[in-house]
């Protein structure tokens, strides 16, 4: 299964610049598209990688290209736009890249005599809002968004952007992950780093409530309900995503280091960008936190393990006093984003698996976090779940060290950007999960995977390049996997056609259908299916 090869190299027009439309395309079905599939998949990535001939250097620079397949009585259209942030406003007024993106240093303004430069120094740095990542609602509203305190809202029927929102006017946060979770009522919780008490660093996790009565917008009642310590005071950790169960919260902290006094400092005296800031803690391995998510209380259980990087969060439940918590790692304490630079992401094959090679190796673990602690147990394993081989030993100096349950592993290929049954069973026990198969790097397959017997089922064409798979649920479903995934897969080199949306049975990945369009589609991270 995992020696599929690309020397033709398609997988570039992945990060091909493209025009946004000025109204929806109709899509050319093959296949039939269910009738109860109504409403509409939007996703976020990238679709400008140049300004003029100044280039985007790295995957998380390119302006935000908001994306929408619609759903309807068995046809499909396509449209997309542009996000108009502050950073793409700028960047088409003046014609060259104003704003400093992830990897990209934005040169001060050529035009500007000696004098307004110099002060221009002493600004500080201009925070990105290039909402590039991934879209969620907030009450009614829907909102573009990348990791900073910028997030942008925008209308998920025109993808008209609407307004820019800064979280910091709400909440005390400098920035929020791209991956807030969303409960059934509507509830929004994000987490985000902060200066905690007396200066130290600390980690936030914000509520929204859901939309009230008053219609009032939900932002206005947004409060932190638990904040997480940091590992060390300076330096807090990068941090992606998190898990939430009915009861608790949990945190890992990673030893992917963000050095604020770098952060802080005037980049422009440098010409620094936000990777520059990234360091490794080499030897605090991976520290796990959990909190009760209704008191906002901190457990004071010291969870620890060996260095990963981590992303994604599958999936997170509660069973009989432990917390399954379910990850998609990358093994080592060197940040993955190091191979994600465009040079590298465009390179001919053999030198993209070269690169690979060095990169830490994914795998998909499992970790069992014990709630319920003994001092009696020292120096032994206090996981006694039937149905795990990972384990959580009780230390003399009362940490608890976990070793993982191997969910998935290949040699550089990993099981990433993961989906469930959300609505359903998110923060419950669970089967199934999707994921979108990384090969060096490279997308190049869908996979579904049975977590509890480790079952894949693959779906892969070649020369063919899918997105994130999206699991939207029968609308009579009985089991959990009663439904179809939806994906955006490029094919440059197979046929007239260079992208289409591609429909499968979520049951065994067999195609539903697809419906071809007749423009390239970009890289996409992240979205949502939204019901008509």
């Amino acid at each position: 299964p995992f020696r599929v090869e690309h020397p033709a190299g398609g997988y570039k027009k992945l990060f091909e610049t493209v025009e946004e439309l000025s109204s929806p395309v109709t899509a050319h079905v093959t296949g039939r598209i269910p009738t109860w599939l109504r409403g509409s998949l939007l996703r976020c990535g990238p679709g400008l990688f140049e300004v003029g001939t100044e280039p985007f250097y790295h995957l998380f620079d390119g302006q935000a290209l908001l994306h929408k397949f619609d759903f309807k009585e068995g046809h499909v259209t396509y449209h997309r736009r542009f996000v108009r942030t502050d950073a793409y406003v700028r960047a088409m007024t003046e014609k060259r890249i104003v704003i400093t993106e992830f990897g990209t240093y934005a040169y001060p303004d050529p035009c500007k005599n000696i004098f307004s430069r110099f002060f221009s120094y002493f600004k500080g740095v201009e925070v990105t809002d290039n909402a590039l990542v991934n879209v969620y609602p907030i009450g009614e509203d829907y909102y573009a968004c990348t990791e900073t305190n910028f997030i942008t809202r925008i209308n998920p029927d025109t993808l008209e952007t609407i307004k820019q929102v800064d979280l910091c006017k709400y909440v005390s946060v400098n920035g929020a992950t791209a991956h807030p979770h969303i409960e059934n009522d509507g509830t929004v919780y994000n987490i985000g780093n902060c200066f905690g008490k007396n200066f130290a660093l600390a980690y936030n996790i914000i509520r929204i409530p859901p939309l009230q009565a008053d219609k009032d917008d939900p932002m206005n009642k947004s409060e932190v309900v638990v904040q997480f310590p940091c590992s060390d005071r300076f330096k807090p950790s990068y941090v992606h995503s998190f898990g939430l169960t009915s009861n608790y919260i949990v945190f890992v902290e990673t030893p992917v280091k963000i050095n604020l006094l770098k952060f802080l400092s005037s980049w422009s005296l440098w010409g620094a960008n936000y990777m520059d800031c990234f360091e490794s803690n080499e030897t605090m391995g991976v520290w796990l936190h959990v909190a009760e998510k209704k008191k906002g209380r901190l457990l004071n259980i010291k969870y620890r393990t060996s260095a990963f990087n981590l992303f994604h969060h599958i999936n997170t439940y509660e069973d009989n006093g432990f917390l399954i918590v379910d990850l998609c790692t990358w093994k080592g304490f060197e940040f993955v984003y190091n191979y994600l630079y465009l040079a590298n992401l465009r390179a001919n094959w053999d030198e993209v698996k070269r690169q690979a090679e060095k990169a830490p190796q994914p795998e998909a673990r499992r970790y069992v976090l014990p709630l319920n602690i003994d001092k009696a147990d020292t120096g032994k394993n206090l996981v006694t779940l039937p149905y795990t081989t990972a384990t959580a030993t009780l230390r003399s100096d009362e940490t608890i060290w976990l070793e993982p349950e191997v969910i998935f592993s290949g040699p550089r290929h990993a099981f990433e950007f993961p989906q469930i049954n959300y609505k359903k069973y998110c923060g419950k026990p669970y089967t199934y999960t999707y994921g979108l198969g990384l090969n060096h790097f490279v997308p190049d397959r869908l996979c579904k995977l049975n977590v509890k017997t480790k079952e894949t089922w693959v779906w892969q064409e070649p020369d063919s390049y899918p997105s994130e798979p999206i699991f939207v649920s029968h609308p009579d479903a009985l089991e959990e996997d009663d439904g179809v995934v939806l994906s955006i897969v490029i094919s440059p080199g197979a046929g007239p056609k260079p992208a289409y949306l591609l429909i499968l049975n979520a049951k065994d990945m067999s195609e539903v259908a697809r419906a071809e369009v007749e423009v390239n589609i970009p890289v996409t991270f992240h979205g949502l299916f939204k019901r008509a």
